[in-house]
């Protein structure tokens, strides 16, 4: 059973339907190039590895779904927001490519 904040797709399609939150995306520009969800809502592209330096980009009074290739990248930097007092983060879980597969079909895969 998945806790409360790490998310299927189709969860959080109905969560962004009912909230007003963000997308961040934590892949590499390159992987962002090849595919990305801007068009789905709000968005905000910040690599990983640049998380820490970027933090001050981010609101801690926003509502963020984090998401990468598979969930792994995600929910690191799900664990490190958190730790950083962000309290409403959520991870898509399988990353853009269980969206793919599971909400959107025509979005690339790689």
């Amino acid at each position: 059973m998945l806790d409360k904040n790490q998310l299927t797709p189709s969860a959080i399609k109905d969560f962004l339907n009912q909230e007003n939150a963000v997308l961040l995306d934590v892949r590499t520009p390159e992987e962002f190039d090849i595919v990305n969800l801007s068009k789905v809502g709000e968005h905000i592209h910040i690599p990983m590895d640049t998380i820490e330096s970027r933090l001050n980009e981010l609101d801690k009074n926003k509502k963020y779904v984090i998401y990468c290739h598979h969930g792994v990248r995600s929910m690191h930097v799900q664990y490190f927001l958190l730790q950083n007092d962000f309290n409403q983060v959520y991870n898509l879980v399988g990353g853009i490519d269980a969206w793919s597969t599971e909400v959107d079909p025509e979005l690339p895969r790689y």
